[in-house]
Parts: structure tokens; sequence; C-alpha cells
């Protein structure tokens, strides 16, 4: 694997991280868990759109930049290297806007995708539902066609930002008489249509991280269908692919919290050699933020010479959500008692990314679901 960078990449890192240095705010947004803060990170969100660097490897006629995967990777390391803000519009854009560019027709991606960029529409995903979590083909919730439209029944749970979003892209039953991954429809909802109900669920830290969605005789038009009538779940397999593979972990994010854990280790180095045992997890964490790095890199020479990220996308998510959990638990040791302080700056901020990550072995399909893919498609196992 030959890492040497184009003069054309260089170039392409030198201006991203002038644009990032000129650009971030300068004050730490308020938490997009909140009303304020969801705001602040839509306006930072609009920025970047500005700039070209909402939706980077979007076509230019979108909102994006035409850069390739391996220019993301390069804009994810400059951004994560930044401090820039988290992004609050990825299922939007990383994965609702991957699968568009798939599924969609022109009209669909003229229609939705620029408006994603400039994040005027703010998106939730609508998946899981109280008897249908891991086991996505499940899912119950309805979308009877009639007509020109759709009238959509159901409860979703677990929305992630769909307490504050404009939009829900979702998984509905529109063959009553099929079951499991047959009769799906991939449907795009407006939350403000009549019938709507969104409840908040609060997640570890007490915050409006979730919602739960009720639908009671929606109406949703018939153009809002992504794909084919009845084979939605082929589209949210894409969907899921770009979820667990590169787009919505890339590897900068690790790699970032990885230095930052070595250098917390380091301010505490005194306290942190009473246990020896921490200088081996950091140095875990720091290598396997590299390995992941790596890989990714591996992955996308390989998808530029035609090749598709299959069974190996359920292989990155175990990584980067088992990575998560090691590198904030390393840091919760290393601060000690002090790691619960919510009003020591430093001690909150590995606080929160410490409950968030506890999350990561559930969402985007739990890892216990992952490790059977790999079990089956990739390895060769029977089921049982």
């Amino acid at each position: 694997m030959d890492l040497t960078y184009t003069p054309a990449q260089k170039a392409f890192r030198a201006q991203v991280r002038a644009w990032l240095k000129d650009n971030v705010p300068k004050q730490r947004l308020k938490s997009y868990d909140t009303r304020e803060g969801f705001e602040q990170h839509r306006e930072w969100e609009a920025r970047l759109a500005e700039g070209g660097y909402s939706a980077v490897m979007w076509p230019k006629e979108l909102g994006g930049c035409g850069s390739d995967l391996t220019e993301w990777l390069i804009f994810e390391e400059e951004y994560w290297a930044a401090d820039a803000p988290q992004r609050v519009n990825q299922n939007g854009i990383l994965l609702l806007g991957s699968t568009l560019m798939e599924f969609g027709t022109p009209e669909q991606k003229a229609r939705f995708l620029p408006r994603m960029a400039r994040c005027d529409d703010m998106w939730a995903q609508g998946w899981s539902e109280p008897n249908a979590g891991s086991d996505m083909a499940a899912i119950s919730s309805r979308a009877i066609r009639q007509g020109d439209k759709f009238i959509l029944n159901g409860q979703k749970i677990w929305s992630t930002r769909a307490i504050f979003a404009d939009w829900l892209f979702g998984l509905f039953r529109s063959d009553p008489t099929s079951s499991r991954h047959h009769g799906l429809s991939y449907i795009l909802v407006p939350l403000n249509t009549p019938g709507i109900t969104v409840r908040p669920i609060k997640a570890l830290n007490g915050k409006d991280a979730f919602a739960e969605v009720f639908f009671d005789d929606v109406e949703v038009p018939a153009e809002n269908l992504i794909g084919a009538e009845g084979k939605g779940w082929h589209v949210a397999m894409a969907t899921a692919g770009f979820e667990r593979g590169l787009l919505l972990r890339s590897p900068a994010r690790y790699q970032r919290s990885a230095q930052k854990l070595l250098e917390l280790y380091l301010r505490h180095q005194v306290e942190a050699d009473r246990d020896h045992s921490l200088r081996d997890a950091v140095l875990r964490a720091w290598q396997g933020a590299e390995a992941y790095t790596l890989s990714s890199y591996h992955t996308v020479g390989r998808l530029s010479k035609g090749a598709q990220i299959g069974a190996e996308a359920s292989t990155n998510k175990i990584v980067w959500s088992e990575l998560d959990i090691l590198i904030h638990e390393t840091a919760m040791r290393i601060l000690g008692p002090r790691a619960e302080l919510t009003d020591d700056a430093e001690a909150n901020e590995w606080l929160e990314g410490f409950l968030f990550a506890q999350a990561g072995p559930i969402y985007a399909g739990s890892n216990e679901i992952q490790r059977n893919i790999i079990a089956q498609r990739m390895l060769g196992l029977p089921k049982s």
C-alpha cells in the first residue's frame, strides 16, 4: 500500500487546513442535544456548506466539492485535528445522502441534496422499533399505498436527532402480507406532517439525544419513496453499509481521541504510573487508531479499483465502537475520582465521551449481530 500523497492531495490538505483555521469557532458550541446547541451546530454546518465542505464527496452542483474518498479521509484528518465542532447532520449527509446518490431519482437528488448540504433540512433515522432493534427485519410499522400517497402507522424508537430534526428517513412494511426482509419500503417523511408525534428520550447524560416517533394515519406523497416499492431492505442495507463501514465514523475521529488520551496520560503520568496497565491501555488505543486508519486507506484503495464493501463493514463497526470504549475507559481510569466531576471542563469532556461510547456496540447494528454476520458471510460458518 503506497501512502504517498499526490501534489493535488497535498494542495487539498493545505486548502482545507487554511479554511478551518479561519472558520472554526473560537468558542466551544453548546451540546447539539439541546435546542440552542442544535441551532448553533446547524449554523456551523451552513458555514461549512458555504466553503464547500459540508459534503465534500458530492458533486459541486449538488452542494459538495467533488472530492474522492481519499480526499474525504484527508478532510476528516484536518477537521478533527482542528477540533472543529462535531457534525450534527451526518445521518442526512453521510447515510441518507450516500443512499440517494445510489438509489435516488434525478428529481429526488435535486430536491433533497442541496438543502441537506446547506442543512436547511436536518435528518433523523427511523428504523428501530420496540420489537425490531437489532432484528430490523421484524419491522411492523406500515405504509399502505393509496393512489399517489402512503398512509403510515406505527412507532419508531431510538431515533437519533428526531427531537429537533425536520425530516426522517424510515423503513416501513408496505405489503401487509409480507414477512421479514420482504415487502418493506424506504420512505422520506417530513416530521411536521399531521399525525406525527415526537417524544424525547433522555440519554445517560440526561439530554434529549433520542426520540420515539408515532405515526397515526400519516399521509406522505408516493414521490418520497426511495427505490422500488417493497424493495426497501436492499436500499436500507446500502445505508447500513455506509453506517457500519467508512462513512459514519472516520478513522480521524479516533486518531484525535487517541492523541488526546496520550496527552492526558502524559499530564497525569506520575499518578498513572502507579498502575502500569494504564500505559499499556494508552498504547493499545493509539495502535488501534493507527491500525483502523491504515485499514481504511486500504479499503479506499480497493474501492477506487472497483471493489465494493460487503460484510467487512461489520468488522469496521466492531473495531471503531470497541476502540471508542477502550479510549474513554482508559481516560476515566487516568482521571480517577475526578472523572465524575461535571464542573471540571477536562473531566466533563471525557465523561460525556465515555457515556456516548457505551452506545457504540449497540447502534448501527449490535456487535453481537455483526459477529454473526462475520461468522456466516466472511468465515462461512454454519448458523448453528
